[in-house]
């Protein structure tokens, strides 16, 4: 399993939320590009972009800092990136830019038939990321619950042929108090697809407790505000998990 370090972009700065509210912000860097590499020389084997303000907006609003993100790290390692993806042409600028995979979440669920087009269009480019409450799924920056249950969504969406799933408890996510691992663990025993878990990590032990269960199906897991905060040393926790790691059910 491996960890991956979150950049959220807001008004061209590295931000995280607490709990999805724009109006929580709290900005940890005015150069993205630059923690980027920090993380890439920490050992980061992947690295996962958010546009919030494209997520909110519908259409994206931060690609001149996620083309500086690119440029710095060059290809040395996967870029997935989401936020305000809702159409094939914001997908191929994004992969044409160097972007490994794109990463579709409201537009999944409000347009199951564009994620199908993608998935078609993309092989091999395209995650789904899935937010959820109490195991329903939320959309529209999570300002709005569905009543799609999670599993449901994420069979289908696996049919499709997207890559892999992120999944985030929404009720955990900033608030450092721990992923939701059974939750987690039931949606990946469902898929054959992997899943990345998102929301909550705090500490060395919920690493451990991730890799207990990678083989269920589990590939990694998204850290942000632990990291920044610094409480949780990214390159230590990193170094855990890959020496704890398992080969999971597949990978991407």
């Amino acid at each position: 399993m491996i960890l991956i370090p979150a950049i959220d972009l807001k008004d061209g700065h590295c931000v995280r939320l607490k709990q999805g509210l724009m109006e929580e912000a709290t900005v940890f860097s005015e150069e993205p590009a630059a923690m980027a590499r920090f993380w890439l020389n920490h050992g980061a084997q992947r690295i996962h972009l958010v546009d919030l303000n494209g997520a909110f907006a519908g259409k994206p609003q931060n690609e001149r800092a996620i083309r500086e993100i690119v440029d710095e790290i060059n290809g040395d390692i996967p870029i997935q990136v989401g936020g305000g993806i809702r159409d094939l042409d914001v997908i191929e600028r994004y992969l044409d830019s160097g972007v490994t995979e794109v990463i579709i979440g409201t537009a999944a669920v409000k347009n199951p038939g564009f994620l199908h087009e993608a998935c078609d269009a993309f092989p091999g480019h395209v995650i789904v990321g899935l937010d959820a409450k109490d195991g329903k799924v939320a959309v529209d920056g999570w300002s709005k619950l569905t009543g799609h249950e999670v599993n449901d969504l994420a069979k289908r969406f696996q049919d499709y042929g997207v890559e892999a799933i992120i999944y985030t408890d929404i009720g955990r996510d900033g608030m450092l108090t721990g992923v939701n691992i059974p939750a987690t663990v039931a949606l990946a025993q469902q898929l054959i697809i992997p899943v990345i878990a998102s929301g909550g990590i705090s500490n060395l032990d919920d690493v451990r407790a991730l890799c207990e269960v990678e083989e269920e199906g589990i590939m990694g897991a998204i850290t942000g505000r632990a990291i920044y905060e610094g409480k949780l040393d990214f390159k230590v926790a990193n170094e855990l998990a890959i020496s704890l790691s398992h080969p999971p059910k597949t990978s991407i």
